[in-house]
């Protein structure tokens, strides 16, 4: 039962994978692409009654110095296909699926994500993503045909595209009426959009699912991505796992609702996060220490280096200083990767500074700024985090992020999320059957569905 005066937590989970967060040299990790990798993690989730189950995907393997950048978990299967698999293993949980906004047509998402809705029985959910570069492009032999300030103006329209696409559909679209002989109303499915990217017409061939609309995610950091989020978002993804970060990030997103004609409640905020668990606080401590030294290795430190200098940097040594050379902020040496594109003469500094007031080495660096694990503790201690960081309005929740796969969640379900629900602050069962249920929202129009079975 929920306690009252108290917000309630949301969790998602993540299957490991893009940023080079997951231990797949350990042991215990499975395979990263099989089909019983994503389905014990999903189906682990939901016996966690978690909200969704999200895959990220990015539209070219990253390259290091014109090489495969190994490092990242690479060869993931298509994102939409995996959750049809798994709408059949699964009952309660949602599944959510980034699918990029630059490389892509409205119809064929519109029709890939209307169809997860109905095979899922309301459980969809899109991640809009946009690619600022034209490396990811030449996939598409579209290199460089969209300016990086335009991508959200696309975006915007794409999205707005796909909406006109599943209102096509009324919810009495499909009487079936026998008595009548009448199936399909007269001009179900018929659209017609022109706008500066998208002019295109015709007959929409999937009716609407029972949440109406997907859940749409954004993962935008920039003025303009939480702009993007503020007026057309359900879920914007957050990086922001430090309280004081997180409070401004939570403060800022949630404040532009309002000229939008939306309420706080239309917007979950969920960082993403990690979590080691063991009996005690210490015995987790030196677990997180051991796992995030796993994750941060000396070729890993050296190659988030040569990122951000920008040159070859093999014959340093990750446990010596950093690089006296000056960085070469025009060299791009990781391609495909939003991170460490821009400003790298001012992370050079701000490094160099840390690391001077630190004694840091090149990997002890690397090491610190990339985080570290976010929750570490005694299933008690990490509760206590977790809920303290909701109710703080840092977050609305988590998206938890295991290093390992397929079995990382497991500490998480079986001994944090019982004392969440003792906390009061958690489900200890689905109220609901659509991913908009667990969320709070409503369904946009009426469910398809409802009326279908009416």
């Amino acid at each position: 039962m929920a306690a009252a005066g108290l917000k309630q937590v949301h969790l998602a989970a993540q299957l490991p994978g893009v940023h080079n967060v997951t231990a797949w040299s350990d042991p215990r990790s499975e395979s990263q692409i099989a089909i019983e990798s994503f389905v014990r993690l999903a189906q682990t989730a939901e016996r966690g009654k978690f909200d969704f189950f999200f895959l990220a995907e990015g539209l070219r393997l990253r390259e290091h110095k014109g090489l495969f950048y190994d490092l990242d978990i690479v060869g993931r299967p298509e994102n939409l296909t995996v959750l049809s698999a798994l709408a059949a293993v699964t009952e309660r949980l949602g599944l959510a699926a980034t699918v990029n906004a630059t490389f892509n047509e409205p119809y064929e998402v519109a029709r890939r994500l209307a169809t997860l809705d109905l095979l899922s029985a309301g459980r969809a959910a899109w991640n809009v993503v946009t690619s600022f570069d034209s490396f990811t492009g030449e996939n598409f032999r579209r290199g460089g045909f969209l300016a990086e300030a335009d991508r959200y103006t696309r975006a915007a329209e794409f999205l707005a595209t796909a909406r006109e696409l599943w209102d096509s559909w009324q919810p009495d679209s499909v009487p079936a009426d026998a008595a009548t002989g009448e199936f399909v109303r007269p001009g179900a499915g018929r659209f017609a959009h022109s706008g500066a990217h998208f002019d295109i017409s015709g007959t929409f061939t999937t009716p609407r699912g029972p949440q109406g609309h997907p859940v749409v995610i954004q993962s935008g950091e920039s003025d303009q991505g939480r702009e993007f989020a503020a007026a057309e978002a359900d879920v914007i993804f957050s990086k922001y796992n430090r309280l004081d970060q997180a409070r401004a990030f939570y403060a800022d997103v949630k404040g532009r609702l309002a000229r939008h004609g939306r309420s706080p409640e239309q917007l979950k905020v969920l960082p993403t996060a990690s979590v080691v668990v063991a009996d005690t606080d210490a015995e987790a401590a030196a677990y997180a220490e051991e796992i995030t030294r796993t994750l941060v290795g000396p070729q890993t430190a050296i190659a988030h280096l040569e990122a951000v200098w920008g040159c070859d940097l093999s014959g340093y040594d990750p446990d010596g200083p950093l690089p006296d050379i000056a960085p070469r902020p025009d060299s791009l040496l990781l391609k495909g990767h939003s991170v460490f594109r821009t400003g790298r003469e001012e992370t050079v500094r701000r490094w160099r500074e840390r690391a001077e007031q630190g004694g840091l080495s090149i990997r002890e660096l690397m090491i610190e700024v990339n985080g570290g694990q976010t929750f570490v503790g005694s299933p008690r201690t990490v509760a206590d985090a977790i809920d303290r960081f909701v109710q703080s309005e840092g977050a609305d929740g988590f998206v938890l992020v295991p290093h390992l796969t397929p079995d990382g969640l497991d500490d998480v379900v079986d001994r944090v999320v019982p004392l969440l629900q003792e906390k009061g602050v958690f489900r200890a069962e689905y109220t609901g059957s659509t991913l908009r249920d667990h969320l709070g929202l409503d369904p946009v129009g009426l469910p398809y569905a409802a009326t279908e079975a009416s």
